[in-house]
């Protein structure tokens, strides 16, 4: 039994340990896959800043409408880029061989990404959150969450140019230890959490359309598993009423 509970003791900072490997320490997202006013902000931040180079090629803009309560309307005039239709999937118009030449490796696609990277949204709000200047990059910007990205600071005129305050860790190497801000985007600190937020649980939605709906339907199913147990106390109740 002693083993068992170590065991799982250790399967426990299993994931701390994958975040701490990965890079920094991810702030928390607080993603709300409910507000839909949050999901369509961070439809349209997708579109116009990562829809370039990123696609989703797993969803499809009439799924964005119809989970996300939007028009077809609303869709075709600001979410859907050139002669993209309202039933296709979205894709970039970034050809492979041009990512590859301009970032050192093709975009990747992002349908999954808030399922395949530990921490989900969280990691997205980080990431997003955790660029900074470094000179020695092909693109001028380093992350905090995601060392050595290839990926431009596409959102920088929004949150501003941070620059790192490094501190010689136990093996000799300098390691960041925070970023300060030294030139301001045009929106402030809190506006731009609320930004990388949007986007994020945007993408979350993404990787899993149906959360929205397994999310509603479950309070239904706890509130029906509540009812039923009453239900069966009190037939508990009538058959043990004369056992003595």
């Amino acid at each position: 039994m002693t083993k068992l509970r170590l065991f799982a003791l250790l399967l426990a900072f299993v994931p701390a340990l994958g975040l701490a490997a990965g890079g920094s320490p991810l702030e928390a997202s607080g993603t709300d896959l409910s507000d839909k006013a949050s999901l369509q902000r961070g439809a349209g931040l997708y579109m116009n800043y990562c829809s370039a180079c990123h696609s989703l090629s797993l969803h499809r803009y009439s799924r964005i409408a119809q989970d996300l309560g939007l028009s077809q309307e609303q869709v075709e005039q600001n979410l859907i880029p050139g002669e993209a239709k309202f039933g296709e999937n979205i894709k970039t118009g970034l050809a492979a061989g041009d990512g590859a030449a301009w970032f050192g490796k093709a975009p990747p696609d992002l349908s999954l990404t808030a399922r395949a990277r530990l921490g989900g949204p969280d990691w997205i709000y980080s990431y997003l959150k955790g660029f900074y200047v470094d000179e020695t990059r092909p693109m001028g910007w380093n992350n905090t969450v995601f060392p050595g990205a290839s990926m431009p600071h596409v959102l920088w005129e929004m949150q501003g140019i941070q620059r790192p305050v490094y501190e010689q860790g136990a093996d000799g190497q300098a390691h960041v230890v925070k970023l300060e801000l030294v030139s301001p985007g045009r929106i402030d600190a809190r506006q731009y959490d609320q930004v990388a937020r949007d986007i994020s649980a945007f993408m979350q939605y993404v990787a899993e359309p149906a959360a929205m709906k397994r999310e509603s339907v479950g309070v239904w199913v706890v509130l029906f598993l509540a009812f039923f147990t009453f239900l069966a106390y009190l037939l508990k109740s009538e058959y043990w009423r004369d056992v003595h």
